[in-house]
């Protein structure tokens, strides 16, 4: 019996893929595991059809005919750049694709893509992967946010370590929600970038790296480190592993 999870049910997804099979099975499992589910067989179609079904989540192989899936989210960010989007302009992308070099998927991660999944693929893992980013990014953005003995109200705007009020400036409060919201997922500088501060100082990340090298001082003075550097990615906020 297949759960259909409130948080995720009936998201609308867009499948990428140019194997007509692959496709048909992603597009068969997804709708049975309670999505709404457009398709795509090729690079400019993605983005033809991202435009006409606002989709909430794309599902995005690397390797396609026309234009690569890393192309297709260069395109798709690019939209949300140059004007209205849905979603805030940023449509979640999970890349699935059979490169399962390093190097793509940093490229991927950097790109903005949410997660990388290599084929072959278990579909019960796809799906729950699909619904933790969705999750990620529809959740309400006045919830507690809790990170071992660390809580953020977005709602108060307080933040307390080991219940000890912690003074944050504007941008490092919005800089740790966002690094708290993507708990245990590595985020990348690029994404940091146009997450917290919605423009990117001409592609300099340096500005990243000092706002966590202030946050640390703050958040891992004392306690257990829960702010990790991801060499070569990004960053990521984990609770300490037992």
């Amino acid at each position: 019996m297949t759960t259909i999870e409130p948080a995720t049910a009936g998201a609308n997804l867009l499948v990428v893929d140019d194997e007509p099979t692959v496709r048909e099975l992603l597009c068969a499992a997804l709708r049975h595991a309670g999505f709404t589910v457009a398709a795509a067989g090729t690079g400019q179609e993605a983005l033809d059809r991202a435009r006409e079904v606002s989709p909430d989540l794309v599902l995005l192989d690397v390797m396609l005919p026309d234009l690569d899936g890393f192309e297709v989210i260069r395109r798709l960010r690019e939209r949300h750049h140059s004007g209205p989007a849905p979603h805030g302009g940023h449509i979640p992308v999970v890349f699935l694709t059979a490169r399962d070099a390093t190097q793509d998927k940093i490229e991927g991660l950097v790109l903005g893509g949410d997660d990388y999944v290599t084929k072959p693929f278990d579909l019960q893992e796809l799906i729950a992967r699909i619904r933790a980013v969705l999750r990620r990014t529809s959740g309400d953005p006045t919830a507690l946010l809790r990170v071992a003995d660390l809580e953020l109200d977005p709602d108060g705007v307080q933040t307390t370590r080991a219940g000890e009020p912690i003074r944050l400036s504007p941008t490092e409060f919005r800089l740790l929600h966002y690094l708290m919201t993507n708990a245990g997922r590595t985020v990348s500088k690029q994404q940091i970038l146009g997450r917290v501060w919605d423009y990117d100082f001409g592609g300099d990340t340096g500005i990243v790296d000092t706002y966590i090298s202030y946050l640390r001082r703050k958040i891992d003075n004392g306690g257990p480190k829960l702010i990790h550097t991801v060499h070569g990615v990004g960053y990521v906020l984990r609770g300490p592993r037992t």
